[in-house]
This record gives structure tokens, C-alpha cells and sequence, in this order.
């Protein structure tokens, strides 16, 4: 053996002469071979990469299968000698031929989830699980300081890095506990490559989102009840004989510390993005803060970054109901991030170059951030009001004059849109507004002009959610700011036939939702990250005074498990394909999550 690893500089230059002609392939091979021993020591790598870095510069493309056995050696798991030895040989690979920078990056890169380990029996698996290996912290270490090391020697790392990231992700459908080491590992990369955050995050909420809109808010919630159902009638006596079962291949440490404190997802889909989503978040605030302490500017740098993310896949996606609570999560950080993701959103749906499914979905997050957004002042969504109020009137004015003054969703989508969002966000907010001094409050919401609105010819009511609907109207009612109920009696008596059908064709039916309403910021399901939204977020609290004055019929009372969300009642039957927001609506209901905003640059004030 000593005599071979001797003569291998002469064979590295006999191989780079010869361009390994036929007849030499044999001590070709033989490296190779000894190369991938699995009972290969660790002074014989230790060896073996001295060898290899001493003959670096002779090693050609032609030696490209003998490169990547070297970089296959098992050094993750070795002595620290052996460590310090591979990541030499690194560092004069990549610095005399960079034509090996992808795959040293691959090689690490394949290091980021646990290794899979498979019990055969008979030639058949009986087993496919992930390796809970104790020493997995100290294996993503080492694997990142070699990427520290790659990026300081090559500054074009990240160029050739993320094409790699990308497609080493694991398909979403993997174990939880992959998915967390891999994503915990691409949000470490961004600590030390700060450039390739925004590119991080856009790859992460991509797959996130593809989980998002697999387990829709009508699903979630069966399999949870039910579980919980199952859970209290099973007689005790059932658990008696489980405590020697041994765990599933799957187990983690994390696994057991959420069933402890009952924080597990029972659906499959829902728990696993409930874990990306506490990794997130948690990396957002980490982010934000130095010693627990907001860093503003390093606030506003996320912000830039989510909010490029939010604009290119959150708002044009169908049925997202927790992705978007990044968003949410990252503005109550300070009311300067909030006012800024309002401001965003105005432009959005004011401006008459974006496509209106694009306006009316930035109306829609705008008023449902309003609504829900416990941390908002009562200032702010004053201002809000005020830029959305006047822009519905002046609209109106402009249309007045015009030959299309009736009610089409399809000439006038973002008018109606921005309507719900003023409707549904006075639901939520009319008592901060008049709490204080009635008389003020009520001043102001009469100098809204909202009567007006509701009875111009546009015919906003006919077109809203029939919840929001019928809650705007007792309010209104009980204030005397505006009657509504002649109207909603009118409309009712007029079916709005929609010719549209989710298997394709043409087919009658009547959509009650014509207006494809969804509120992303309808309550949140998931478990684990849901602590961190609960403590910020404004839950529905039922208006008994004025639903005495709203007619029986039209308002339907929430049962006690759903009273923090009025729409629940208030699902469309039937296969009309609609976008909604899927904790309103069943969950054959798509949901366009982009839709539009107005124009106008409002609270100019700094972070």
C-alpha cells in the first residue's frame, strides 16, 4: 500500500499525458477503489488527501471521476484530523482549479438533511428512515465552515451557489425532520452570505407555499376535530400498554418536545409547515434584533427583502393561509414596518398599471390587515379610511359621467374590492373609533359620506360578502349613518347567475360570492408558530348589540368554537370555482391571494 500512494504523483502526471488512454484505466481504478472503501482508516484518508493536494495542479478534467471520490471520503464523521486535512485539500482544490467549484459545493450542500438509513430484509425494505444522529449539529458546522472557507477563496461563490440550492431542496412532501435541517441550514448560509437573503427567501416561501395551498382551512380543521374527538373518547385504559413501544424512524427530539406540550399538528401537511413556519419566523426576528433589541436598519432590510418575496409569490397565490403571517409577524415589530406594507399595498391597488386581480387582492390584504393587525393604532387605520374612503368617492365621481354605471365585477373589481376592505375593517374597528368620545367618532364616520357609497349605482352591497354585508348594515344602522337593509332586500330578489364551472364548460349557477373574496388574514391554525401570531393579532368579537338589529334571516349567529370568525357560516355551495380565502370558504374554493391597490404615498415618516 505504502509503495502505491508512493508512486501516485507519477501516476496523477502518467494520467494527465496519456488522457488515461486504453490499456491505463487499470491504477485508475484501483485509486478509485481503494478511494470508496467503506472500511477505509482514518490515517489511510489522511494519506490519501496529502497525496492529492501535493499533486493539485496535475489533476486535469480528464480526472474528474477521481475528484469526486476524493470529495465522497467520509470526513464528516472523523477524527478532527482527518477534518482539518479534507478541508485543506478543499481550499487547494478550489483555489487552483475552480472548474471544481460545483462540485465541492454539491458535495457539501448533499450534508444538509440526516442521512437516510434503510433496513433491508429479503431483499425487501422494511424500514426507510431518517438517521437521528446525535452528532448532525457538529456535521452542519463543519459543512458550513468549508462554505465560509469556499466563499472567502471565491468571491463569485454565490453565483453558483443557489442554482445548487435549489435543486438539492427536498421535495415537500419529505419527513418534517428534513425539511427543518435543510431549511435551518439555507437560513444559516444567509448569516455569513448576506447577498443571497432575499434569493433564500424566495426559495423557502416557494415551498412553504406549496404546502400552504396542499392543506386547505376547511381540512385543517376536520382532521384536527376529529383527532381531538377520537383523543377524549378513547377509554384510558387504551394508553396503558404504549409506554414500551418504541418509536417510528421519524422521532426527533424536537417531535417529542411538541407532543409534550400538545403543540403537534395533526395533519401531516399542516405540521410540517407549521415547523418551517416557526423556523421562519424565528429567523426573522433573529434578524431584527441585536441582544433582543429592534436594529431599525437591519429591520429595514428584511422588510425589502419580504416585501420583493410577498409582491412576486404571496399575493398572486391561490388559497395561501399562513404564508402571508410573515408579513404580518415582521410589522409588529414597529409601526413604521407597518405603515410601510400599507402604503405598499395602497399604490398597489390605486395604480391603474397593474392588473386588477392584482388590485383587488392588495385591497383585500389591506383591509384585513386592518382588521386583524392588534398592533395598528387607531390613528393609522384612520389615515387608511381616509385615503380609501375619498378614492371610492372620486371613483365614483368619475363614473358618474360615464355610459357603465352598473354593477360589473369585471369593469370595476378594485372599487368593489376596496369597498369590502372600508366595510370589513369598520366591522373590526368601529368601537376604537368611537371609544374616547362618541361624539368625535361619530362625527368622523359621518363625514366618511358612507350613505353615498352604498347607493350609488355601482351597488357595492350586491357585490360584498353577504357577512359583510349584513354586519356593515347593523352597524350602520345602529349609528343612523346609513340604512342598508332596502338595498340588501332589493338585491336579494336578483340571483347573480356567474357562467363559470370548476370542471369546465359553461354551466348556470349562482355565486354568492361574486366578488372572489378572501381575507388572508383570517385566523391562524398552526400550533407551534400561532404563539408567536396570537399575542398580536385581533380576534373577532361578536357585536350582539347590533346583530339584535339585523334581520334573522340574514345573519347567521356563530357557534362558540368559531365566534373569532364571522365568515364561517357563510360558505358558497356548489362547484362555481371562486377565489376565496380558505377560512371563509370550502375548500374547492380557490383563492386568488393578488389582487389589487390604490394610489397615493401616505405617513411619509421615517422607521
Amino acid at each position: 500500500m505504502s509503495a502505491f500512494v508512493g508512486t501516485f504523483k507519477t501516476r496523477c502526471y502518467r494520467f494527465s499525458r496519456a488522457k488515461l488512454k486504453q490499456g491505463e484505466t487499470s491504477d485508475f481504478e484501483l485509486i478509485r477503489h481503494q478511494l470508496a472503501d467503506p472500511d477505509i482508516k482514518d490515517a489511510q484518508i489522511i494519506n490519501w488527501l496529502q497525496e492529492f493536494r501535493n499533486c493539485i495542479t496535475q489533476l486535469g478534467k480528464e480526472h474528474e471521476q477521481l475528484i469526486y471520490c476524493v470529495l465522497r471520503l467520509p470526513w464528516l464523521d472523523r477524527s478532527p484530523a482527518v477534518v482539518e486535512e479534507y478541508l485543506a485539500f478543499l481550499s487547494s482544490l478550489i483555489s487552483a482549479q475552480t472548474v471544481y467549484l460545483r462540485p465541492c459545493l454539491k458535495t457539501l450542500i448533499s450534508s444538509f438533511t440526516p442521512r437516510r438509513i434503510k433496513i433491508t430484509e429479503g431483499n425487501v425494505d422494511i424500514s426507510d428512515s431518517d438517521d437521528d444522529d446525535e452528532n448532525l449539529p457538529r456535521i452542519f458546522d463543519l459543512c458550513h465552515q468549508a462554505l465560509q472557507m469556499i466563499a472567502r477563496y471565491v468571491p463569485s461563490t454565490s453565483r453558483f451557489l443557489m442554482p445548487i440550492l435549489n435543486d438539492n431542496f427536498p421535495f415537500v412532501q419529505k419527513s418534517s425532520r428534513t425539511l427543518e435541517c435543510y431549511v435551518h441550514n439555507l437560513l444559516r448560509i444567509v448569516v455569513y452570505i448576506p447577498t443571497l437573503r432575499r434569493d433564500v427567501l424566495e426559495l423557502i416561501i416557494s415551498k412553504m407555499l406549496m404546502l400552504d395551498v396542499s392543506a386547505p382551512r376547511s381540512e385543517i380543521e376536520e382532521v384536527e376535530s376529529s383527532c381531538q374527538q377520537n383523543q377524549s373518547a378513547e377509554p384510558q385504559e387504551d394508553f396503558l400498554f404504549d409506554m414500551e413501544e418504541e418509536d417510528d424512524g421519524d422521532s426527533s427530539p424536537l417531535k417529542t418536545s411538541q407532543s409534550v406540550d400538545g403543540a403537534v399538528m395533526h395533519h401531516p401537511v399542516a405540521e410540517r409547515l407549521d415547523m418551517l413556519m416557526s423556523i421562519l419566523l424565528a429567523f426573522i426576528k433573529d434578524m431584527c434584533h441585536v441582544n433582543g433589541v429592534l436594529d431599525v436598519e437591519r429591520a429595514k432590510g428584511v422588510y425589502r427583502d419580504l416585501v420583493c418575496v410577498f409582491d412576486k409569490l404571496v399575493l398572486p397565490t391561490h388559497a395561501s393561509c399562513h404564508v402571508q403571517y410573515c408579513m404580518f409577524y415582521l410589522c409588529s415589530f414597529r409601526l413604521g414596518l407597518a405603515e410601510a406594507f400599507l402604503d405598499h399595498l395602497w399604490k398597489l391597488l390605486q395604480s391603474p398599471s397593474q392588473p386588477a386581480v392584482i388590485r383587488q387582492a392588495a385591497a383585500a390584504y389591506m383591509g384585513s390587515f386592518l382588521a386583524r393587525a392588534k398592533f395598528l393604532s387607531i390613528a393609522t387605520v384612520r389615515v387608511c379610511l381616509d385615503l380609501l374612503v375619498p378614492w371610492l368617492h372620486l371613483y365614483i365621481e368619475n363614473q358618474d359621467s360615464g355610459s357603465k354605471v352598473f354593477c360589473d365585477i369585471s369593469l370595476h373589481g378594485p372599487f368593489y374590492a376596496a369597498c369590502q376592505a372600508v366595510f370589513y375593517t369598520l366591522i373590526f374597528r368601529h368601537k376604537a373609533i368611537l371609544e374616547g368620545n362618541m361624539k368625535k367618532g361619530l362625527a368622523y364616520l359621518q363625514s366618511l359620506n358612507l350613505e353615498r357609497i352604498v347607493m350609488s349605482q355601482l351597488n357595492p352591497l350586491k357585490v360584498c360578502l353577504p357577512a359583510v354585508t349584513n354586519l356593515f348594515a347593523a352597524i350602520t344602522r345602529k349609528y343612523q349613518l346609513v340604512f342598508c337593509y332596502t338595498i340588501i332586500e332589493r338585491n336579494s330578489r336578483q340571483m347573480l347567475p356567474v357562467i363559470r364551472s370548476s370542471v369546465g364548460g359553461d354551466s348556470l349557477s349562482t355565486n354568492t360570492n361574486p366578488l372572489d373574496t378572501f381575507f388572508p388574514f383570517d385566523p391562524y391554525l398552526l400550533k407551534r408558530s400561532g404563539k408567536l401570531i396570537e399575542p398580536i393579532y385581533q380576534v373577532w368579537e361578536e357585536p350582539s348589540d347590533c346583530m339584535l338589529d339585523a334581520p334573522k334571516k340574514d345573519i347567521r349567529k356563530s357557534s362558540a368554537e368559531d365566534e373569532d370568525d364571522f365568515l364561517q357560516d357563510e360558505t358558497p355551495q356548489g362547484d362555481v370555482m371562486m377565489g376565496v380565502t380558505p377560512g371563509s370558504f370550502d375548500s374547492h374554493l380557490q383563492s386568488p391571494s393578488s389582487m389589487g391597490s390604490p394610489p397615493i404615498a401616505f405617513l411619509q415618516r421615517p422607521f
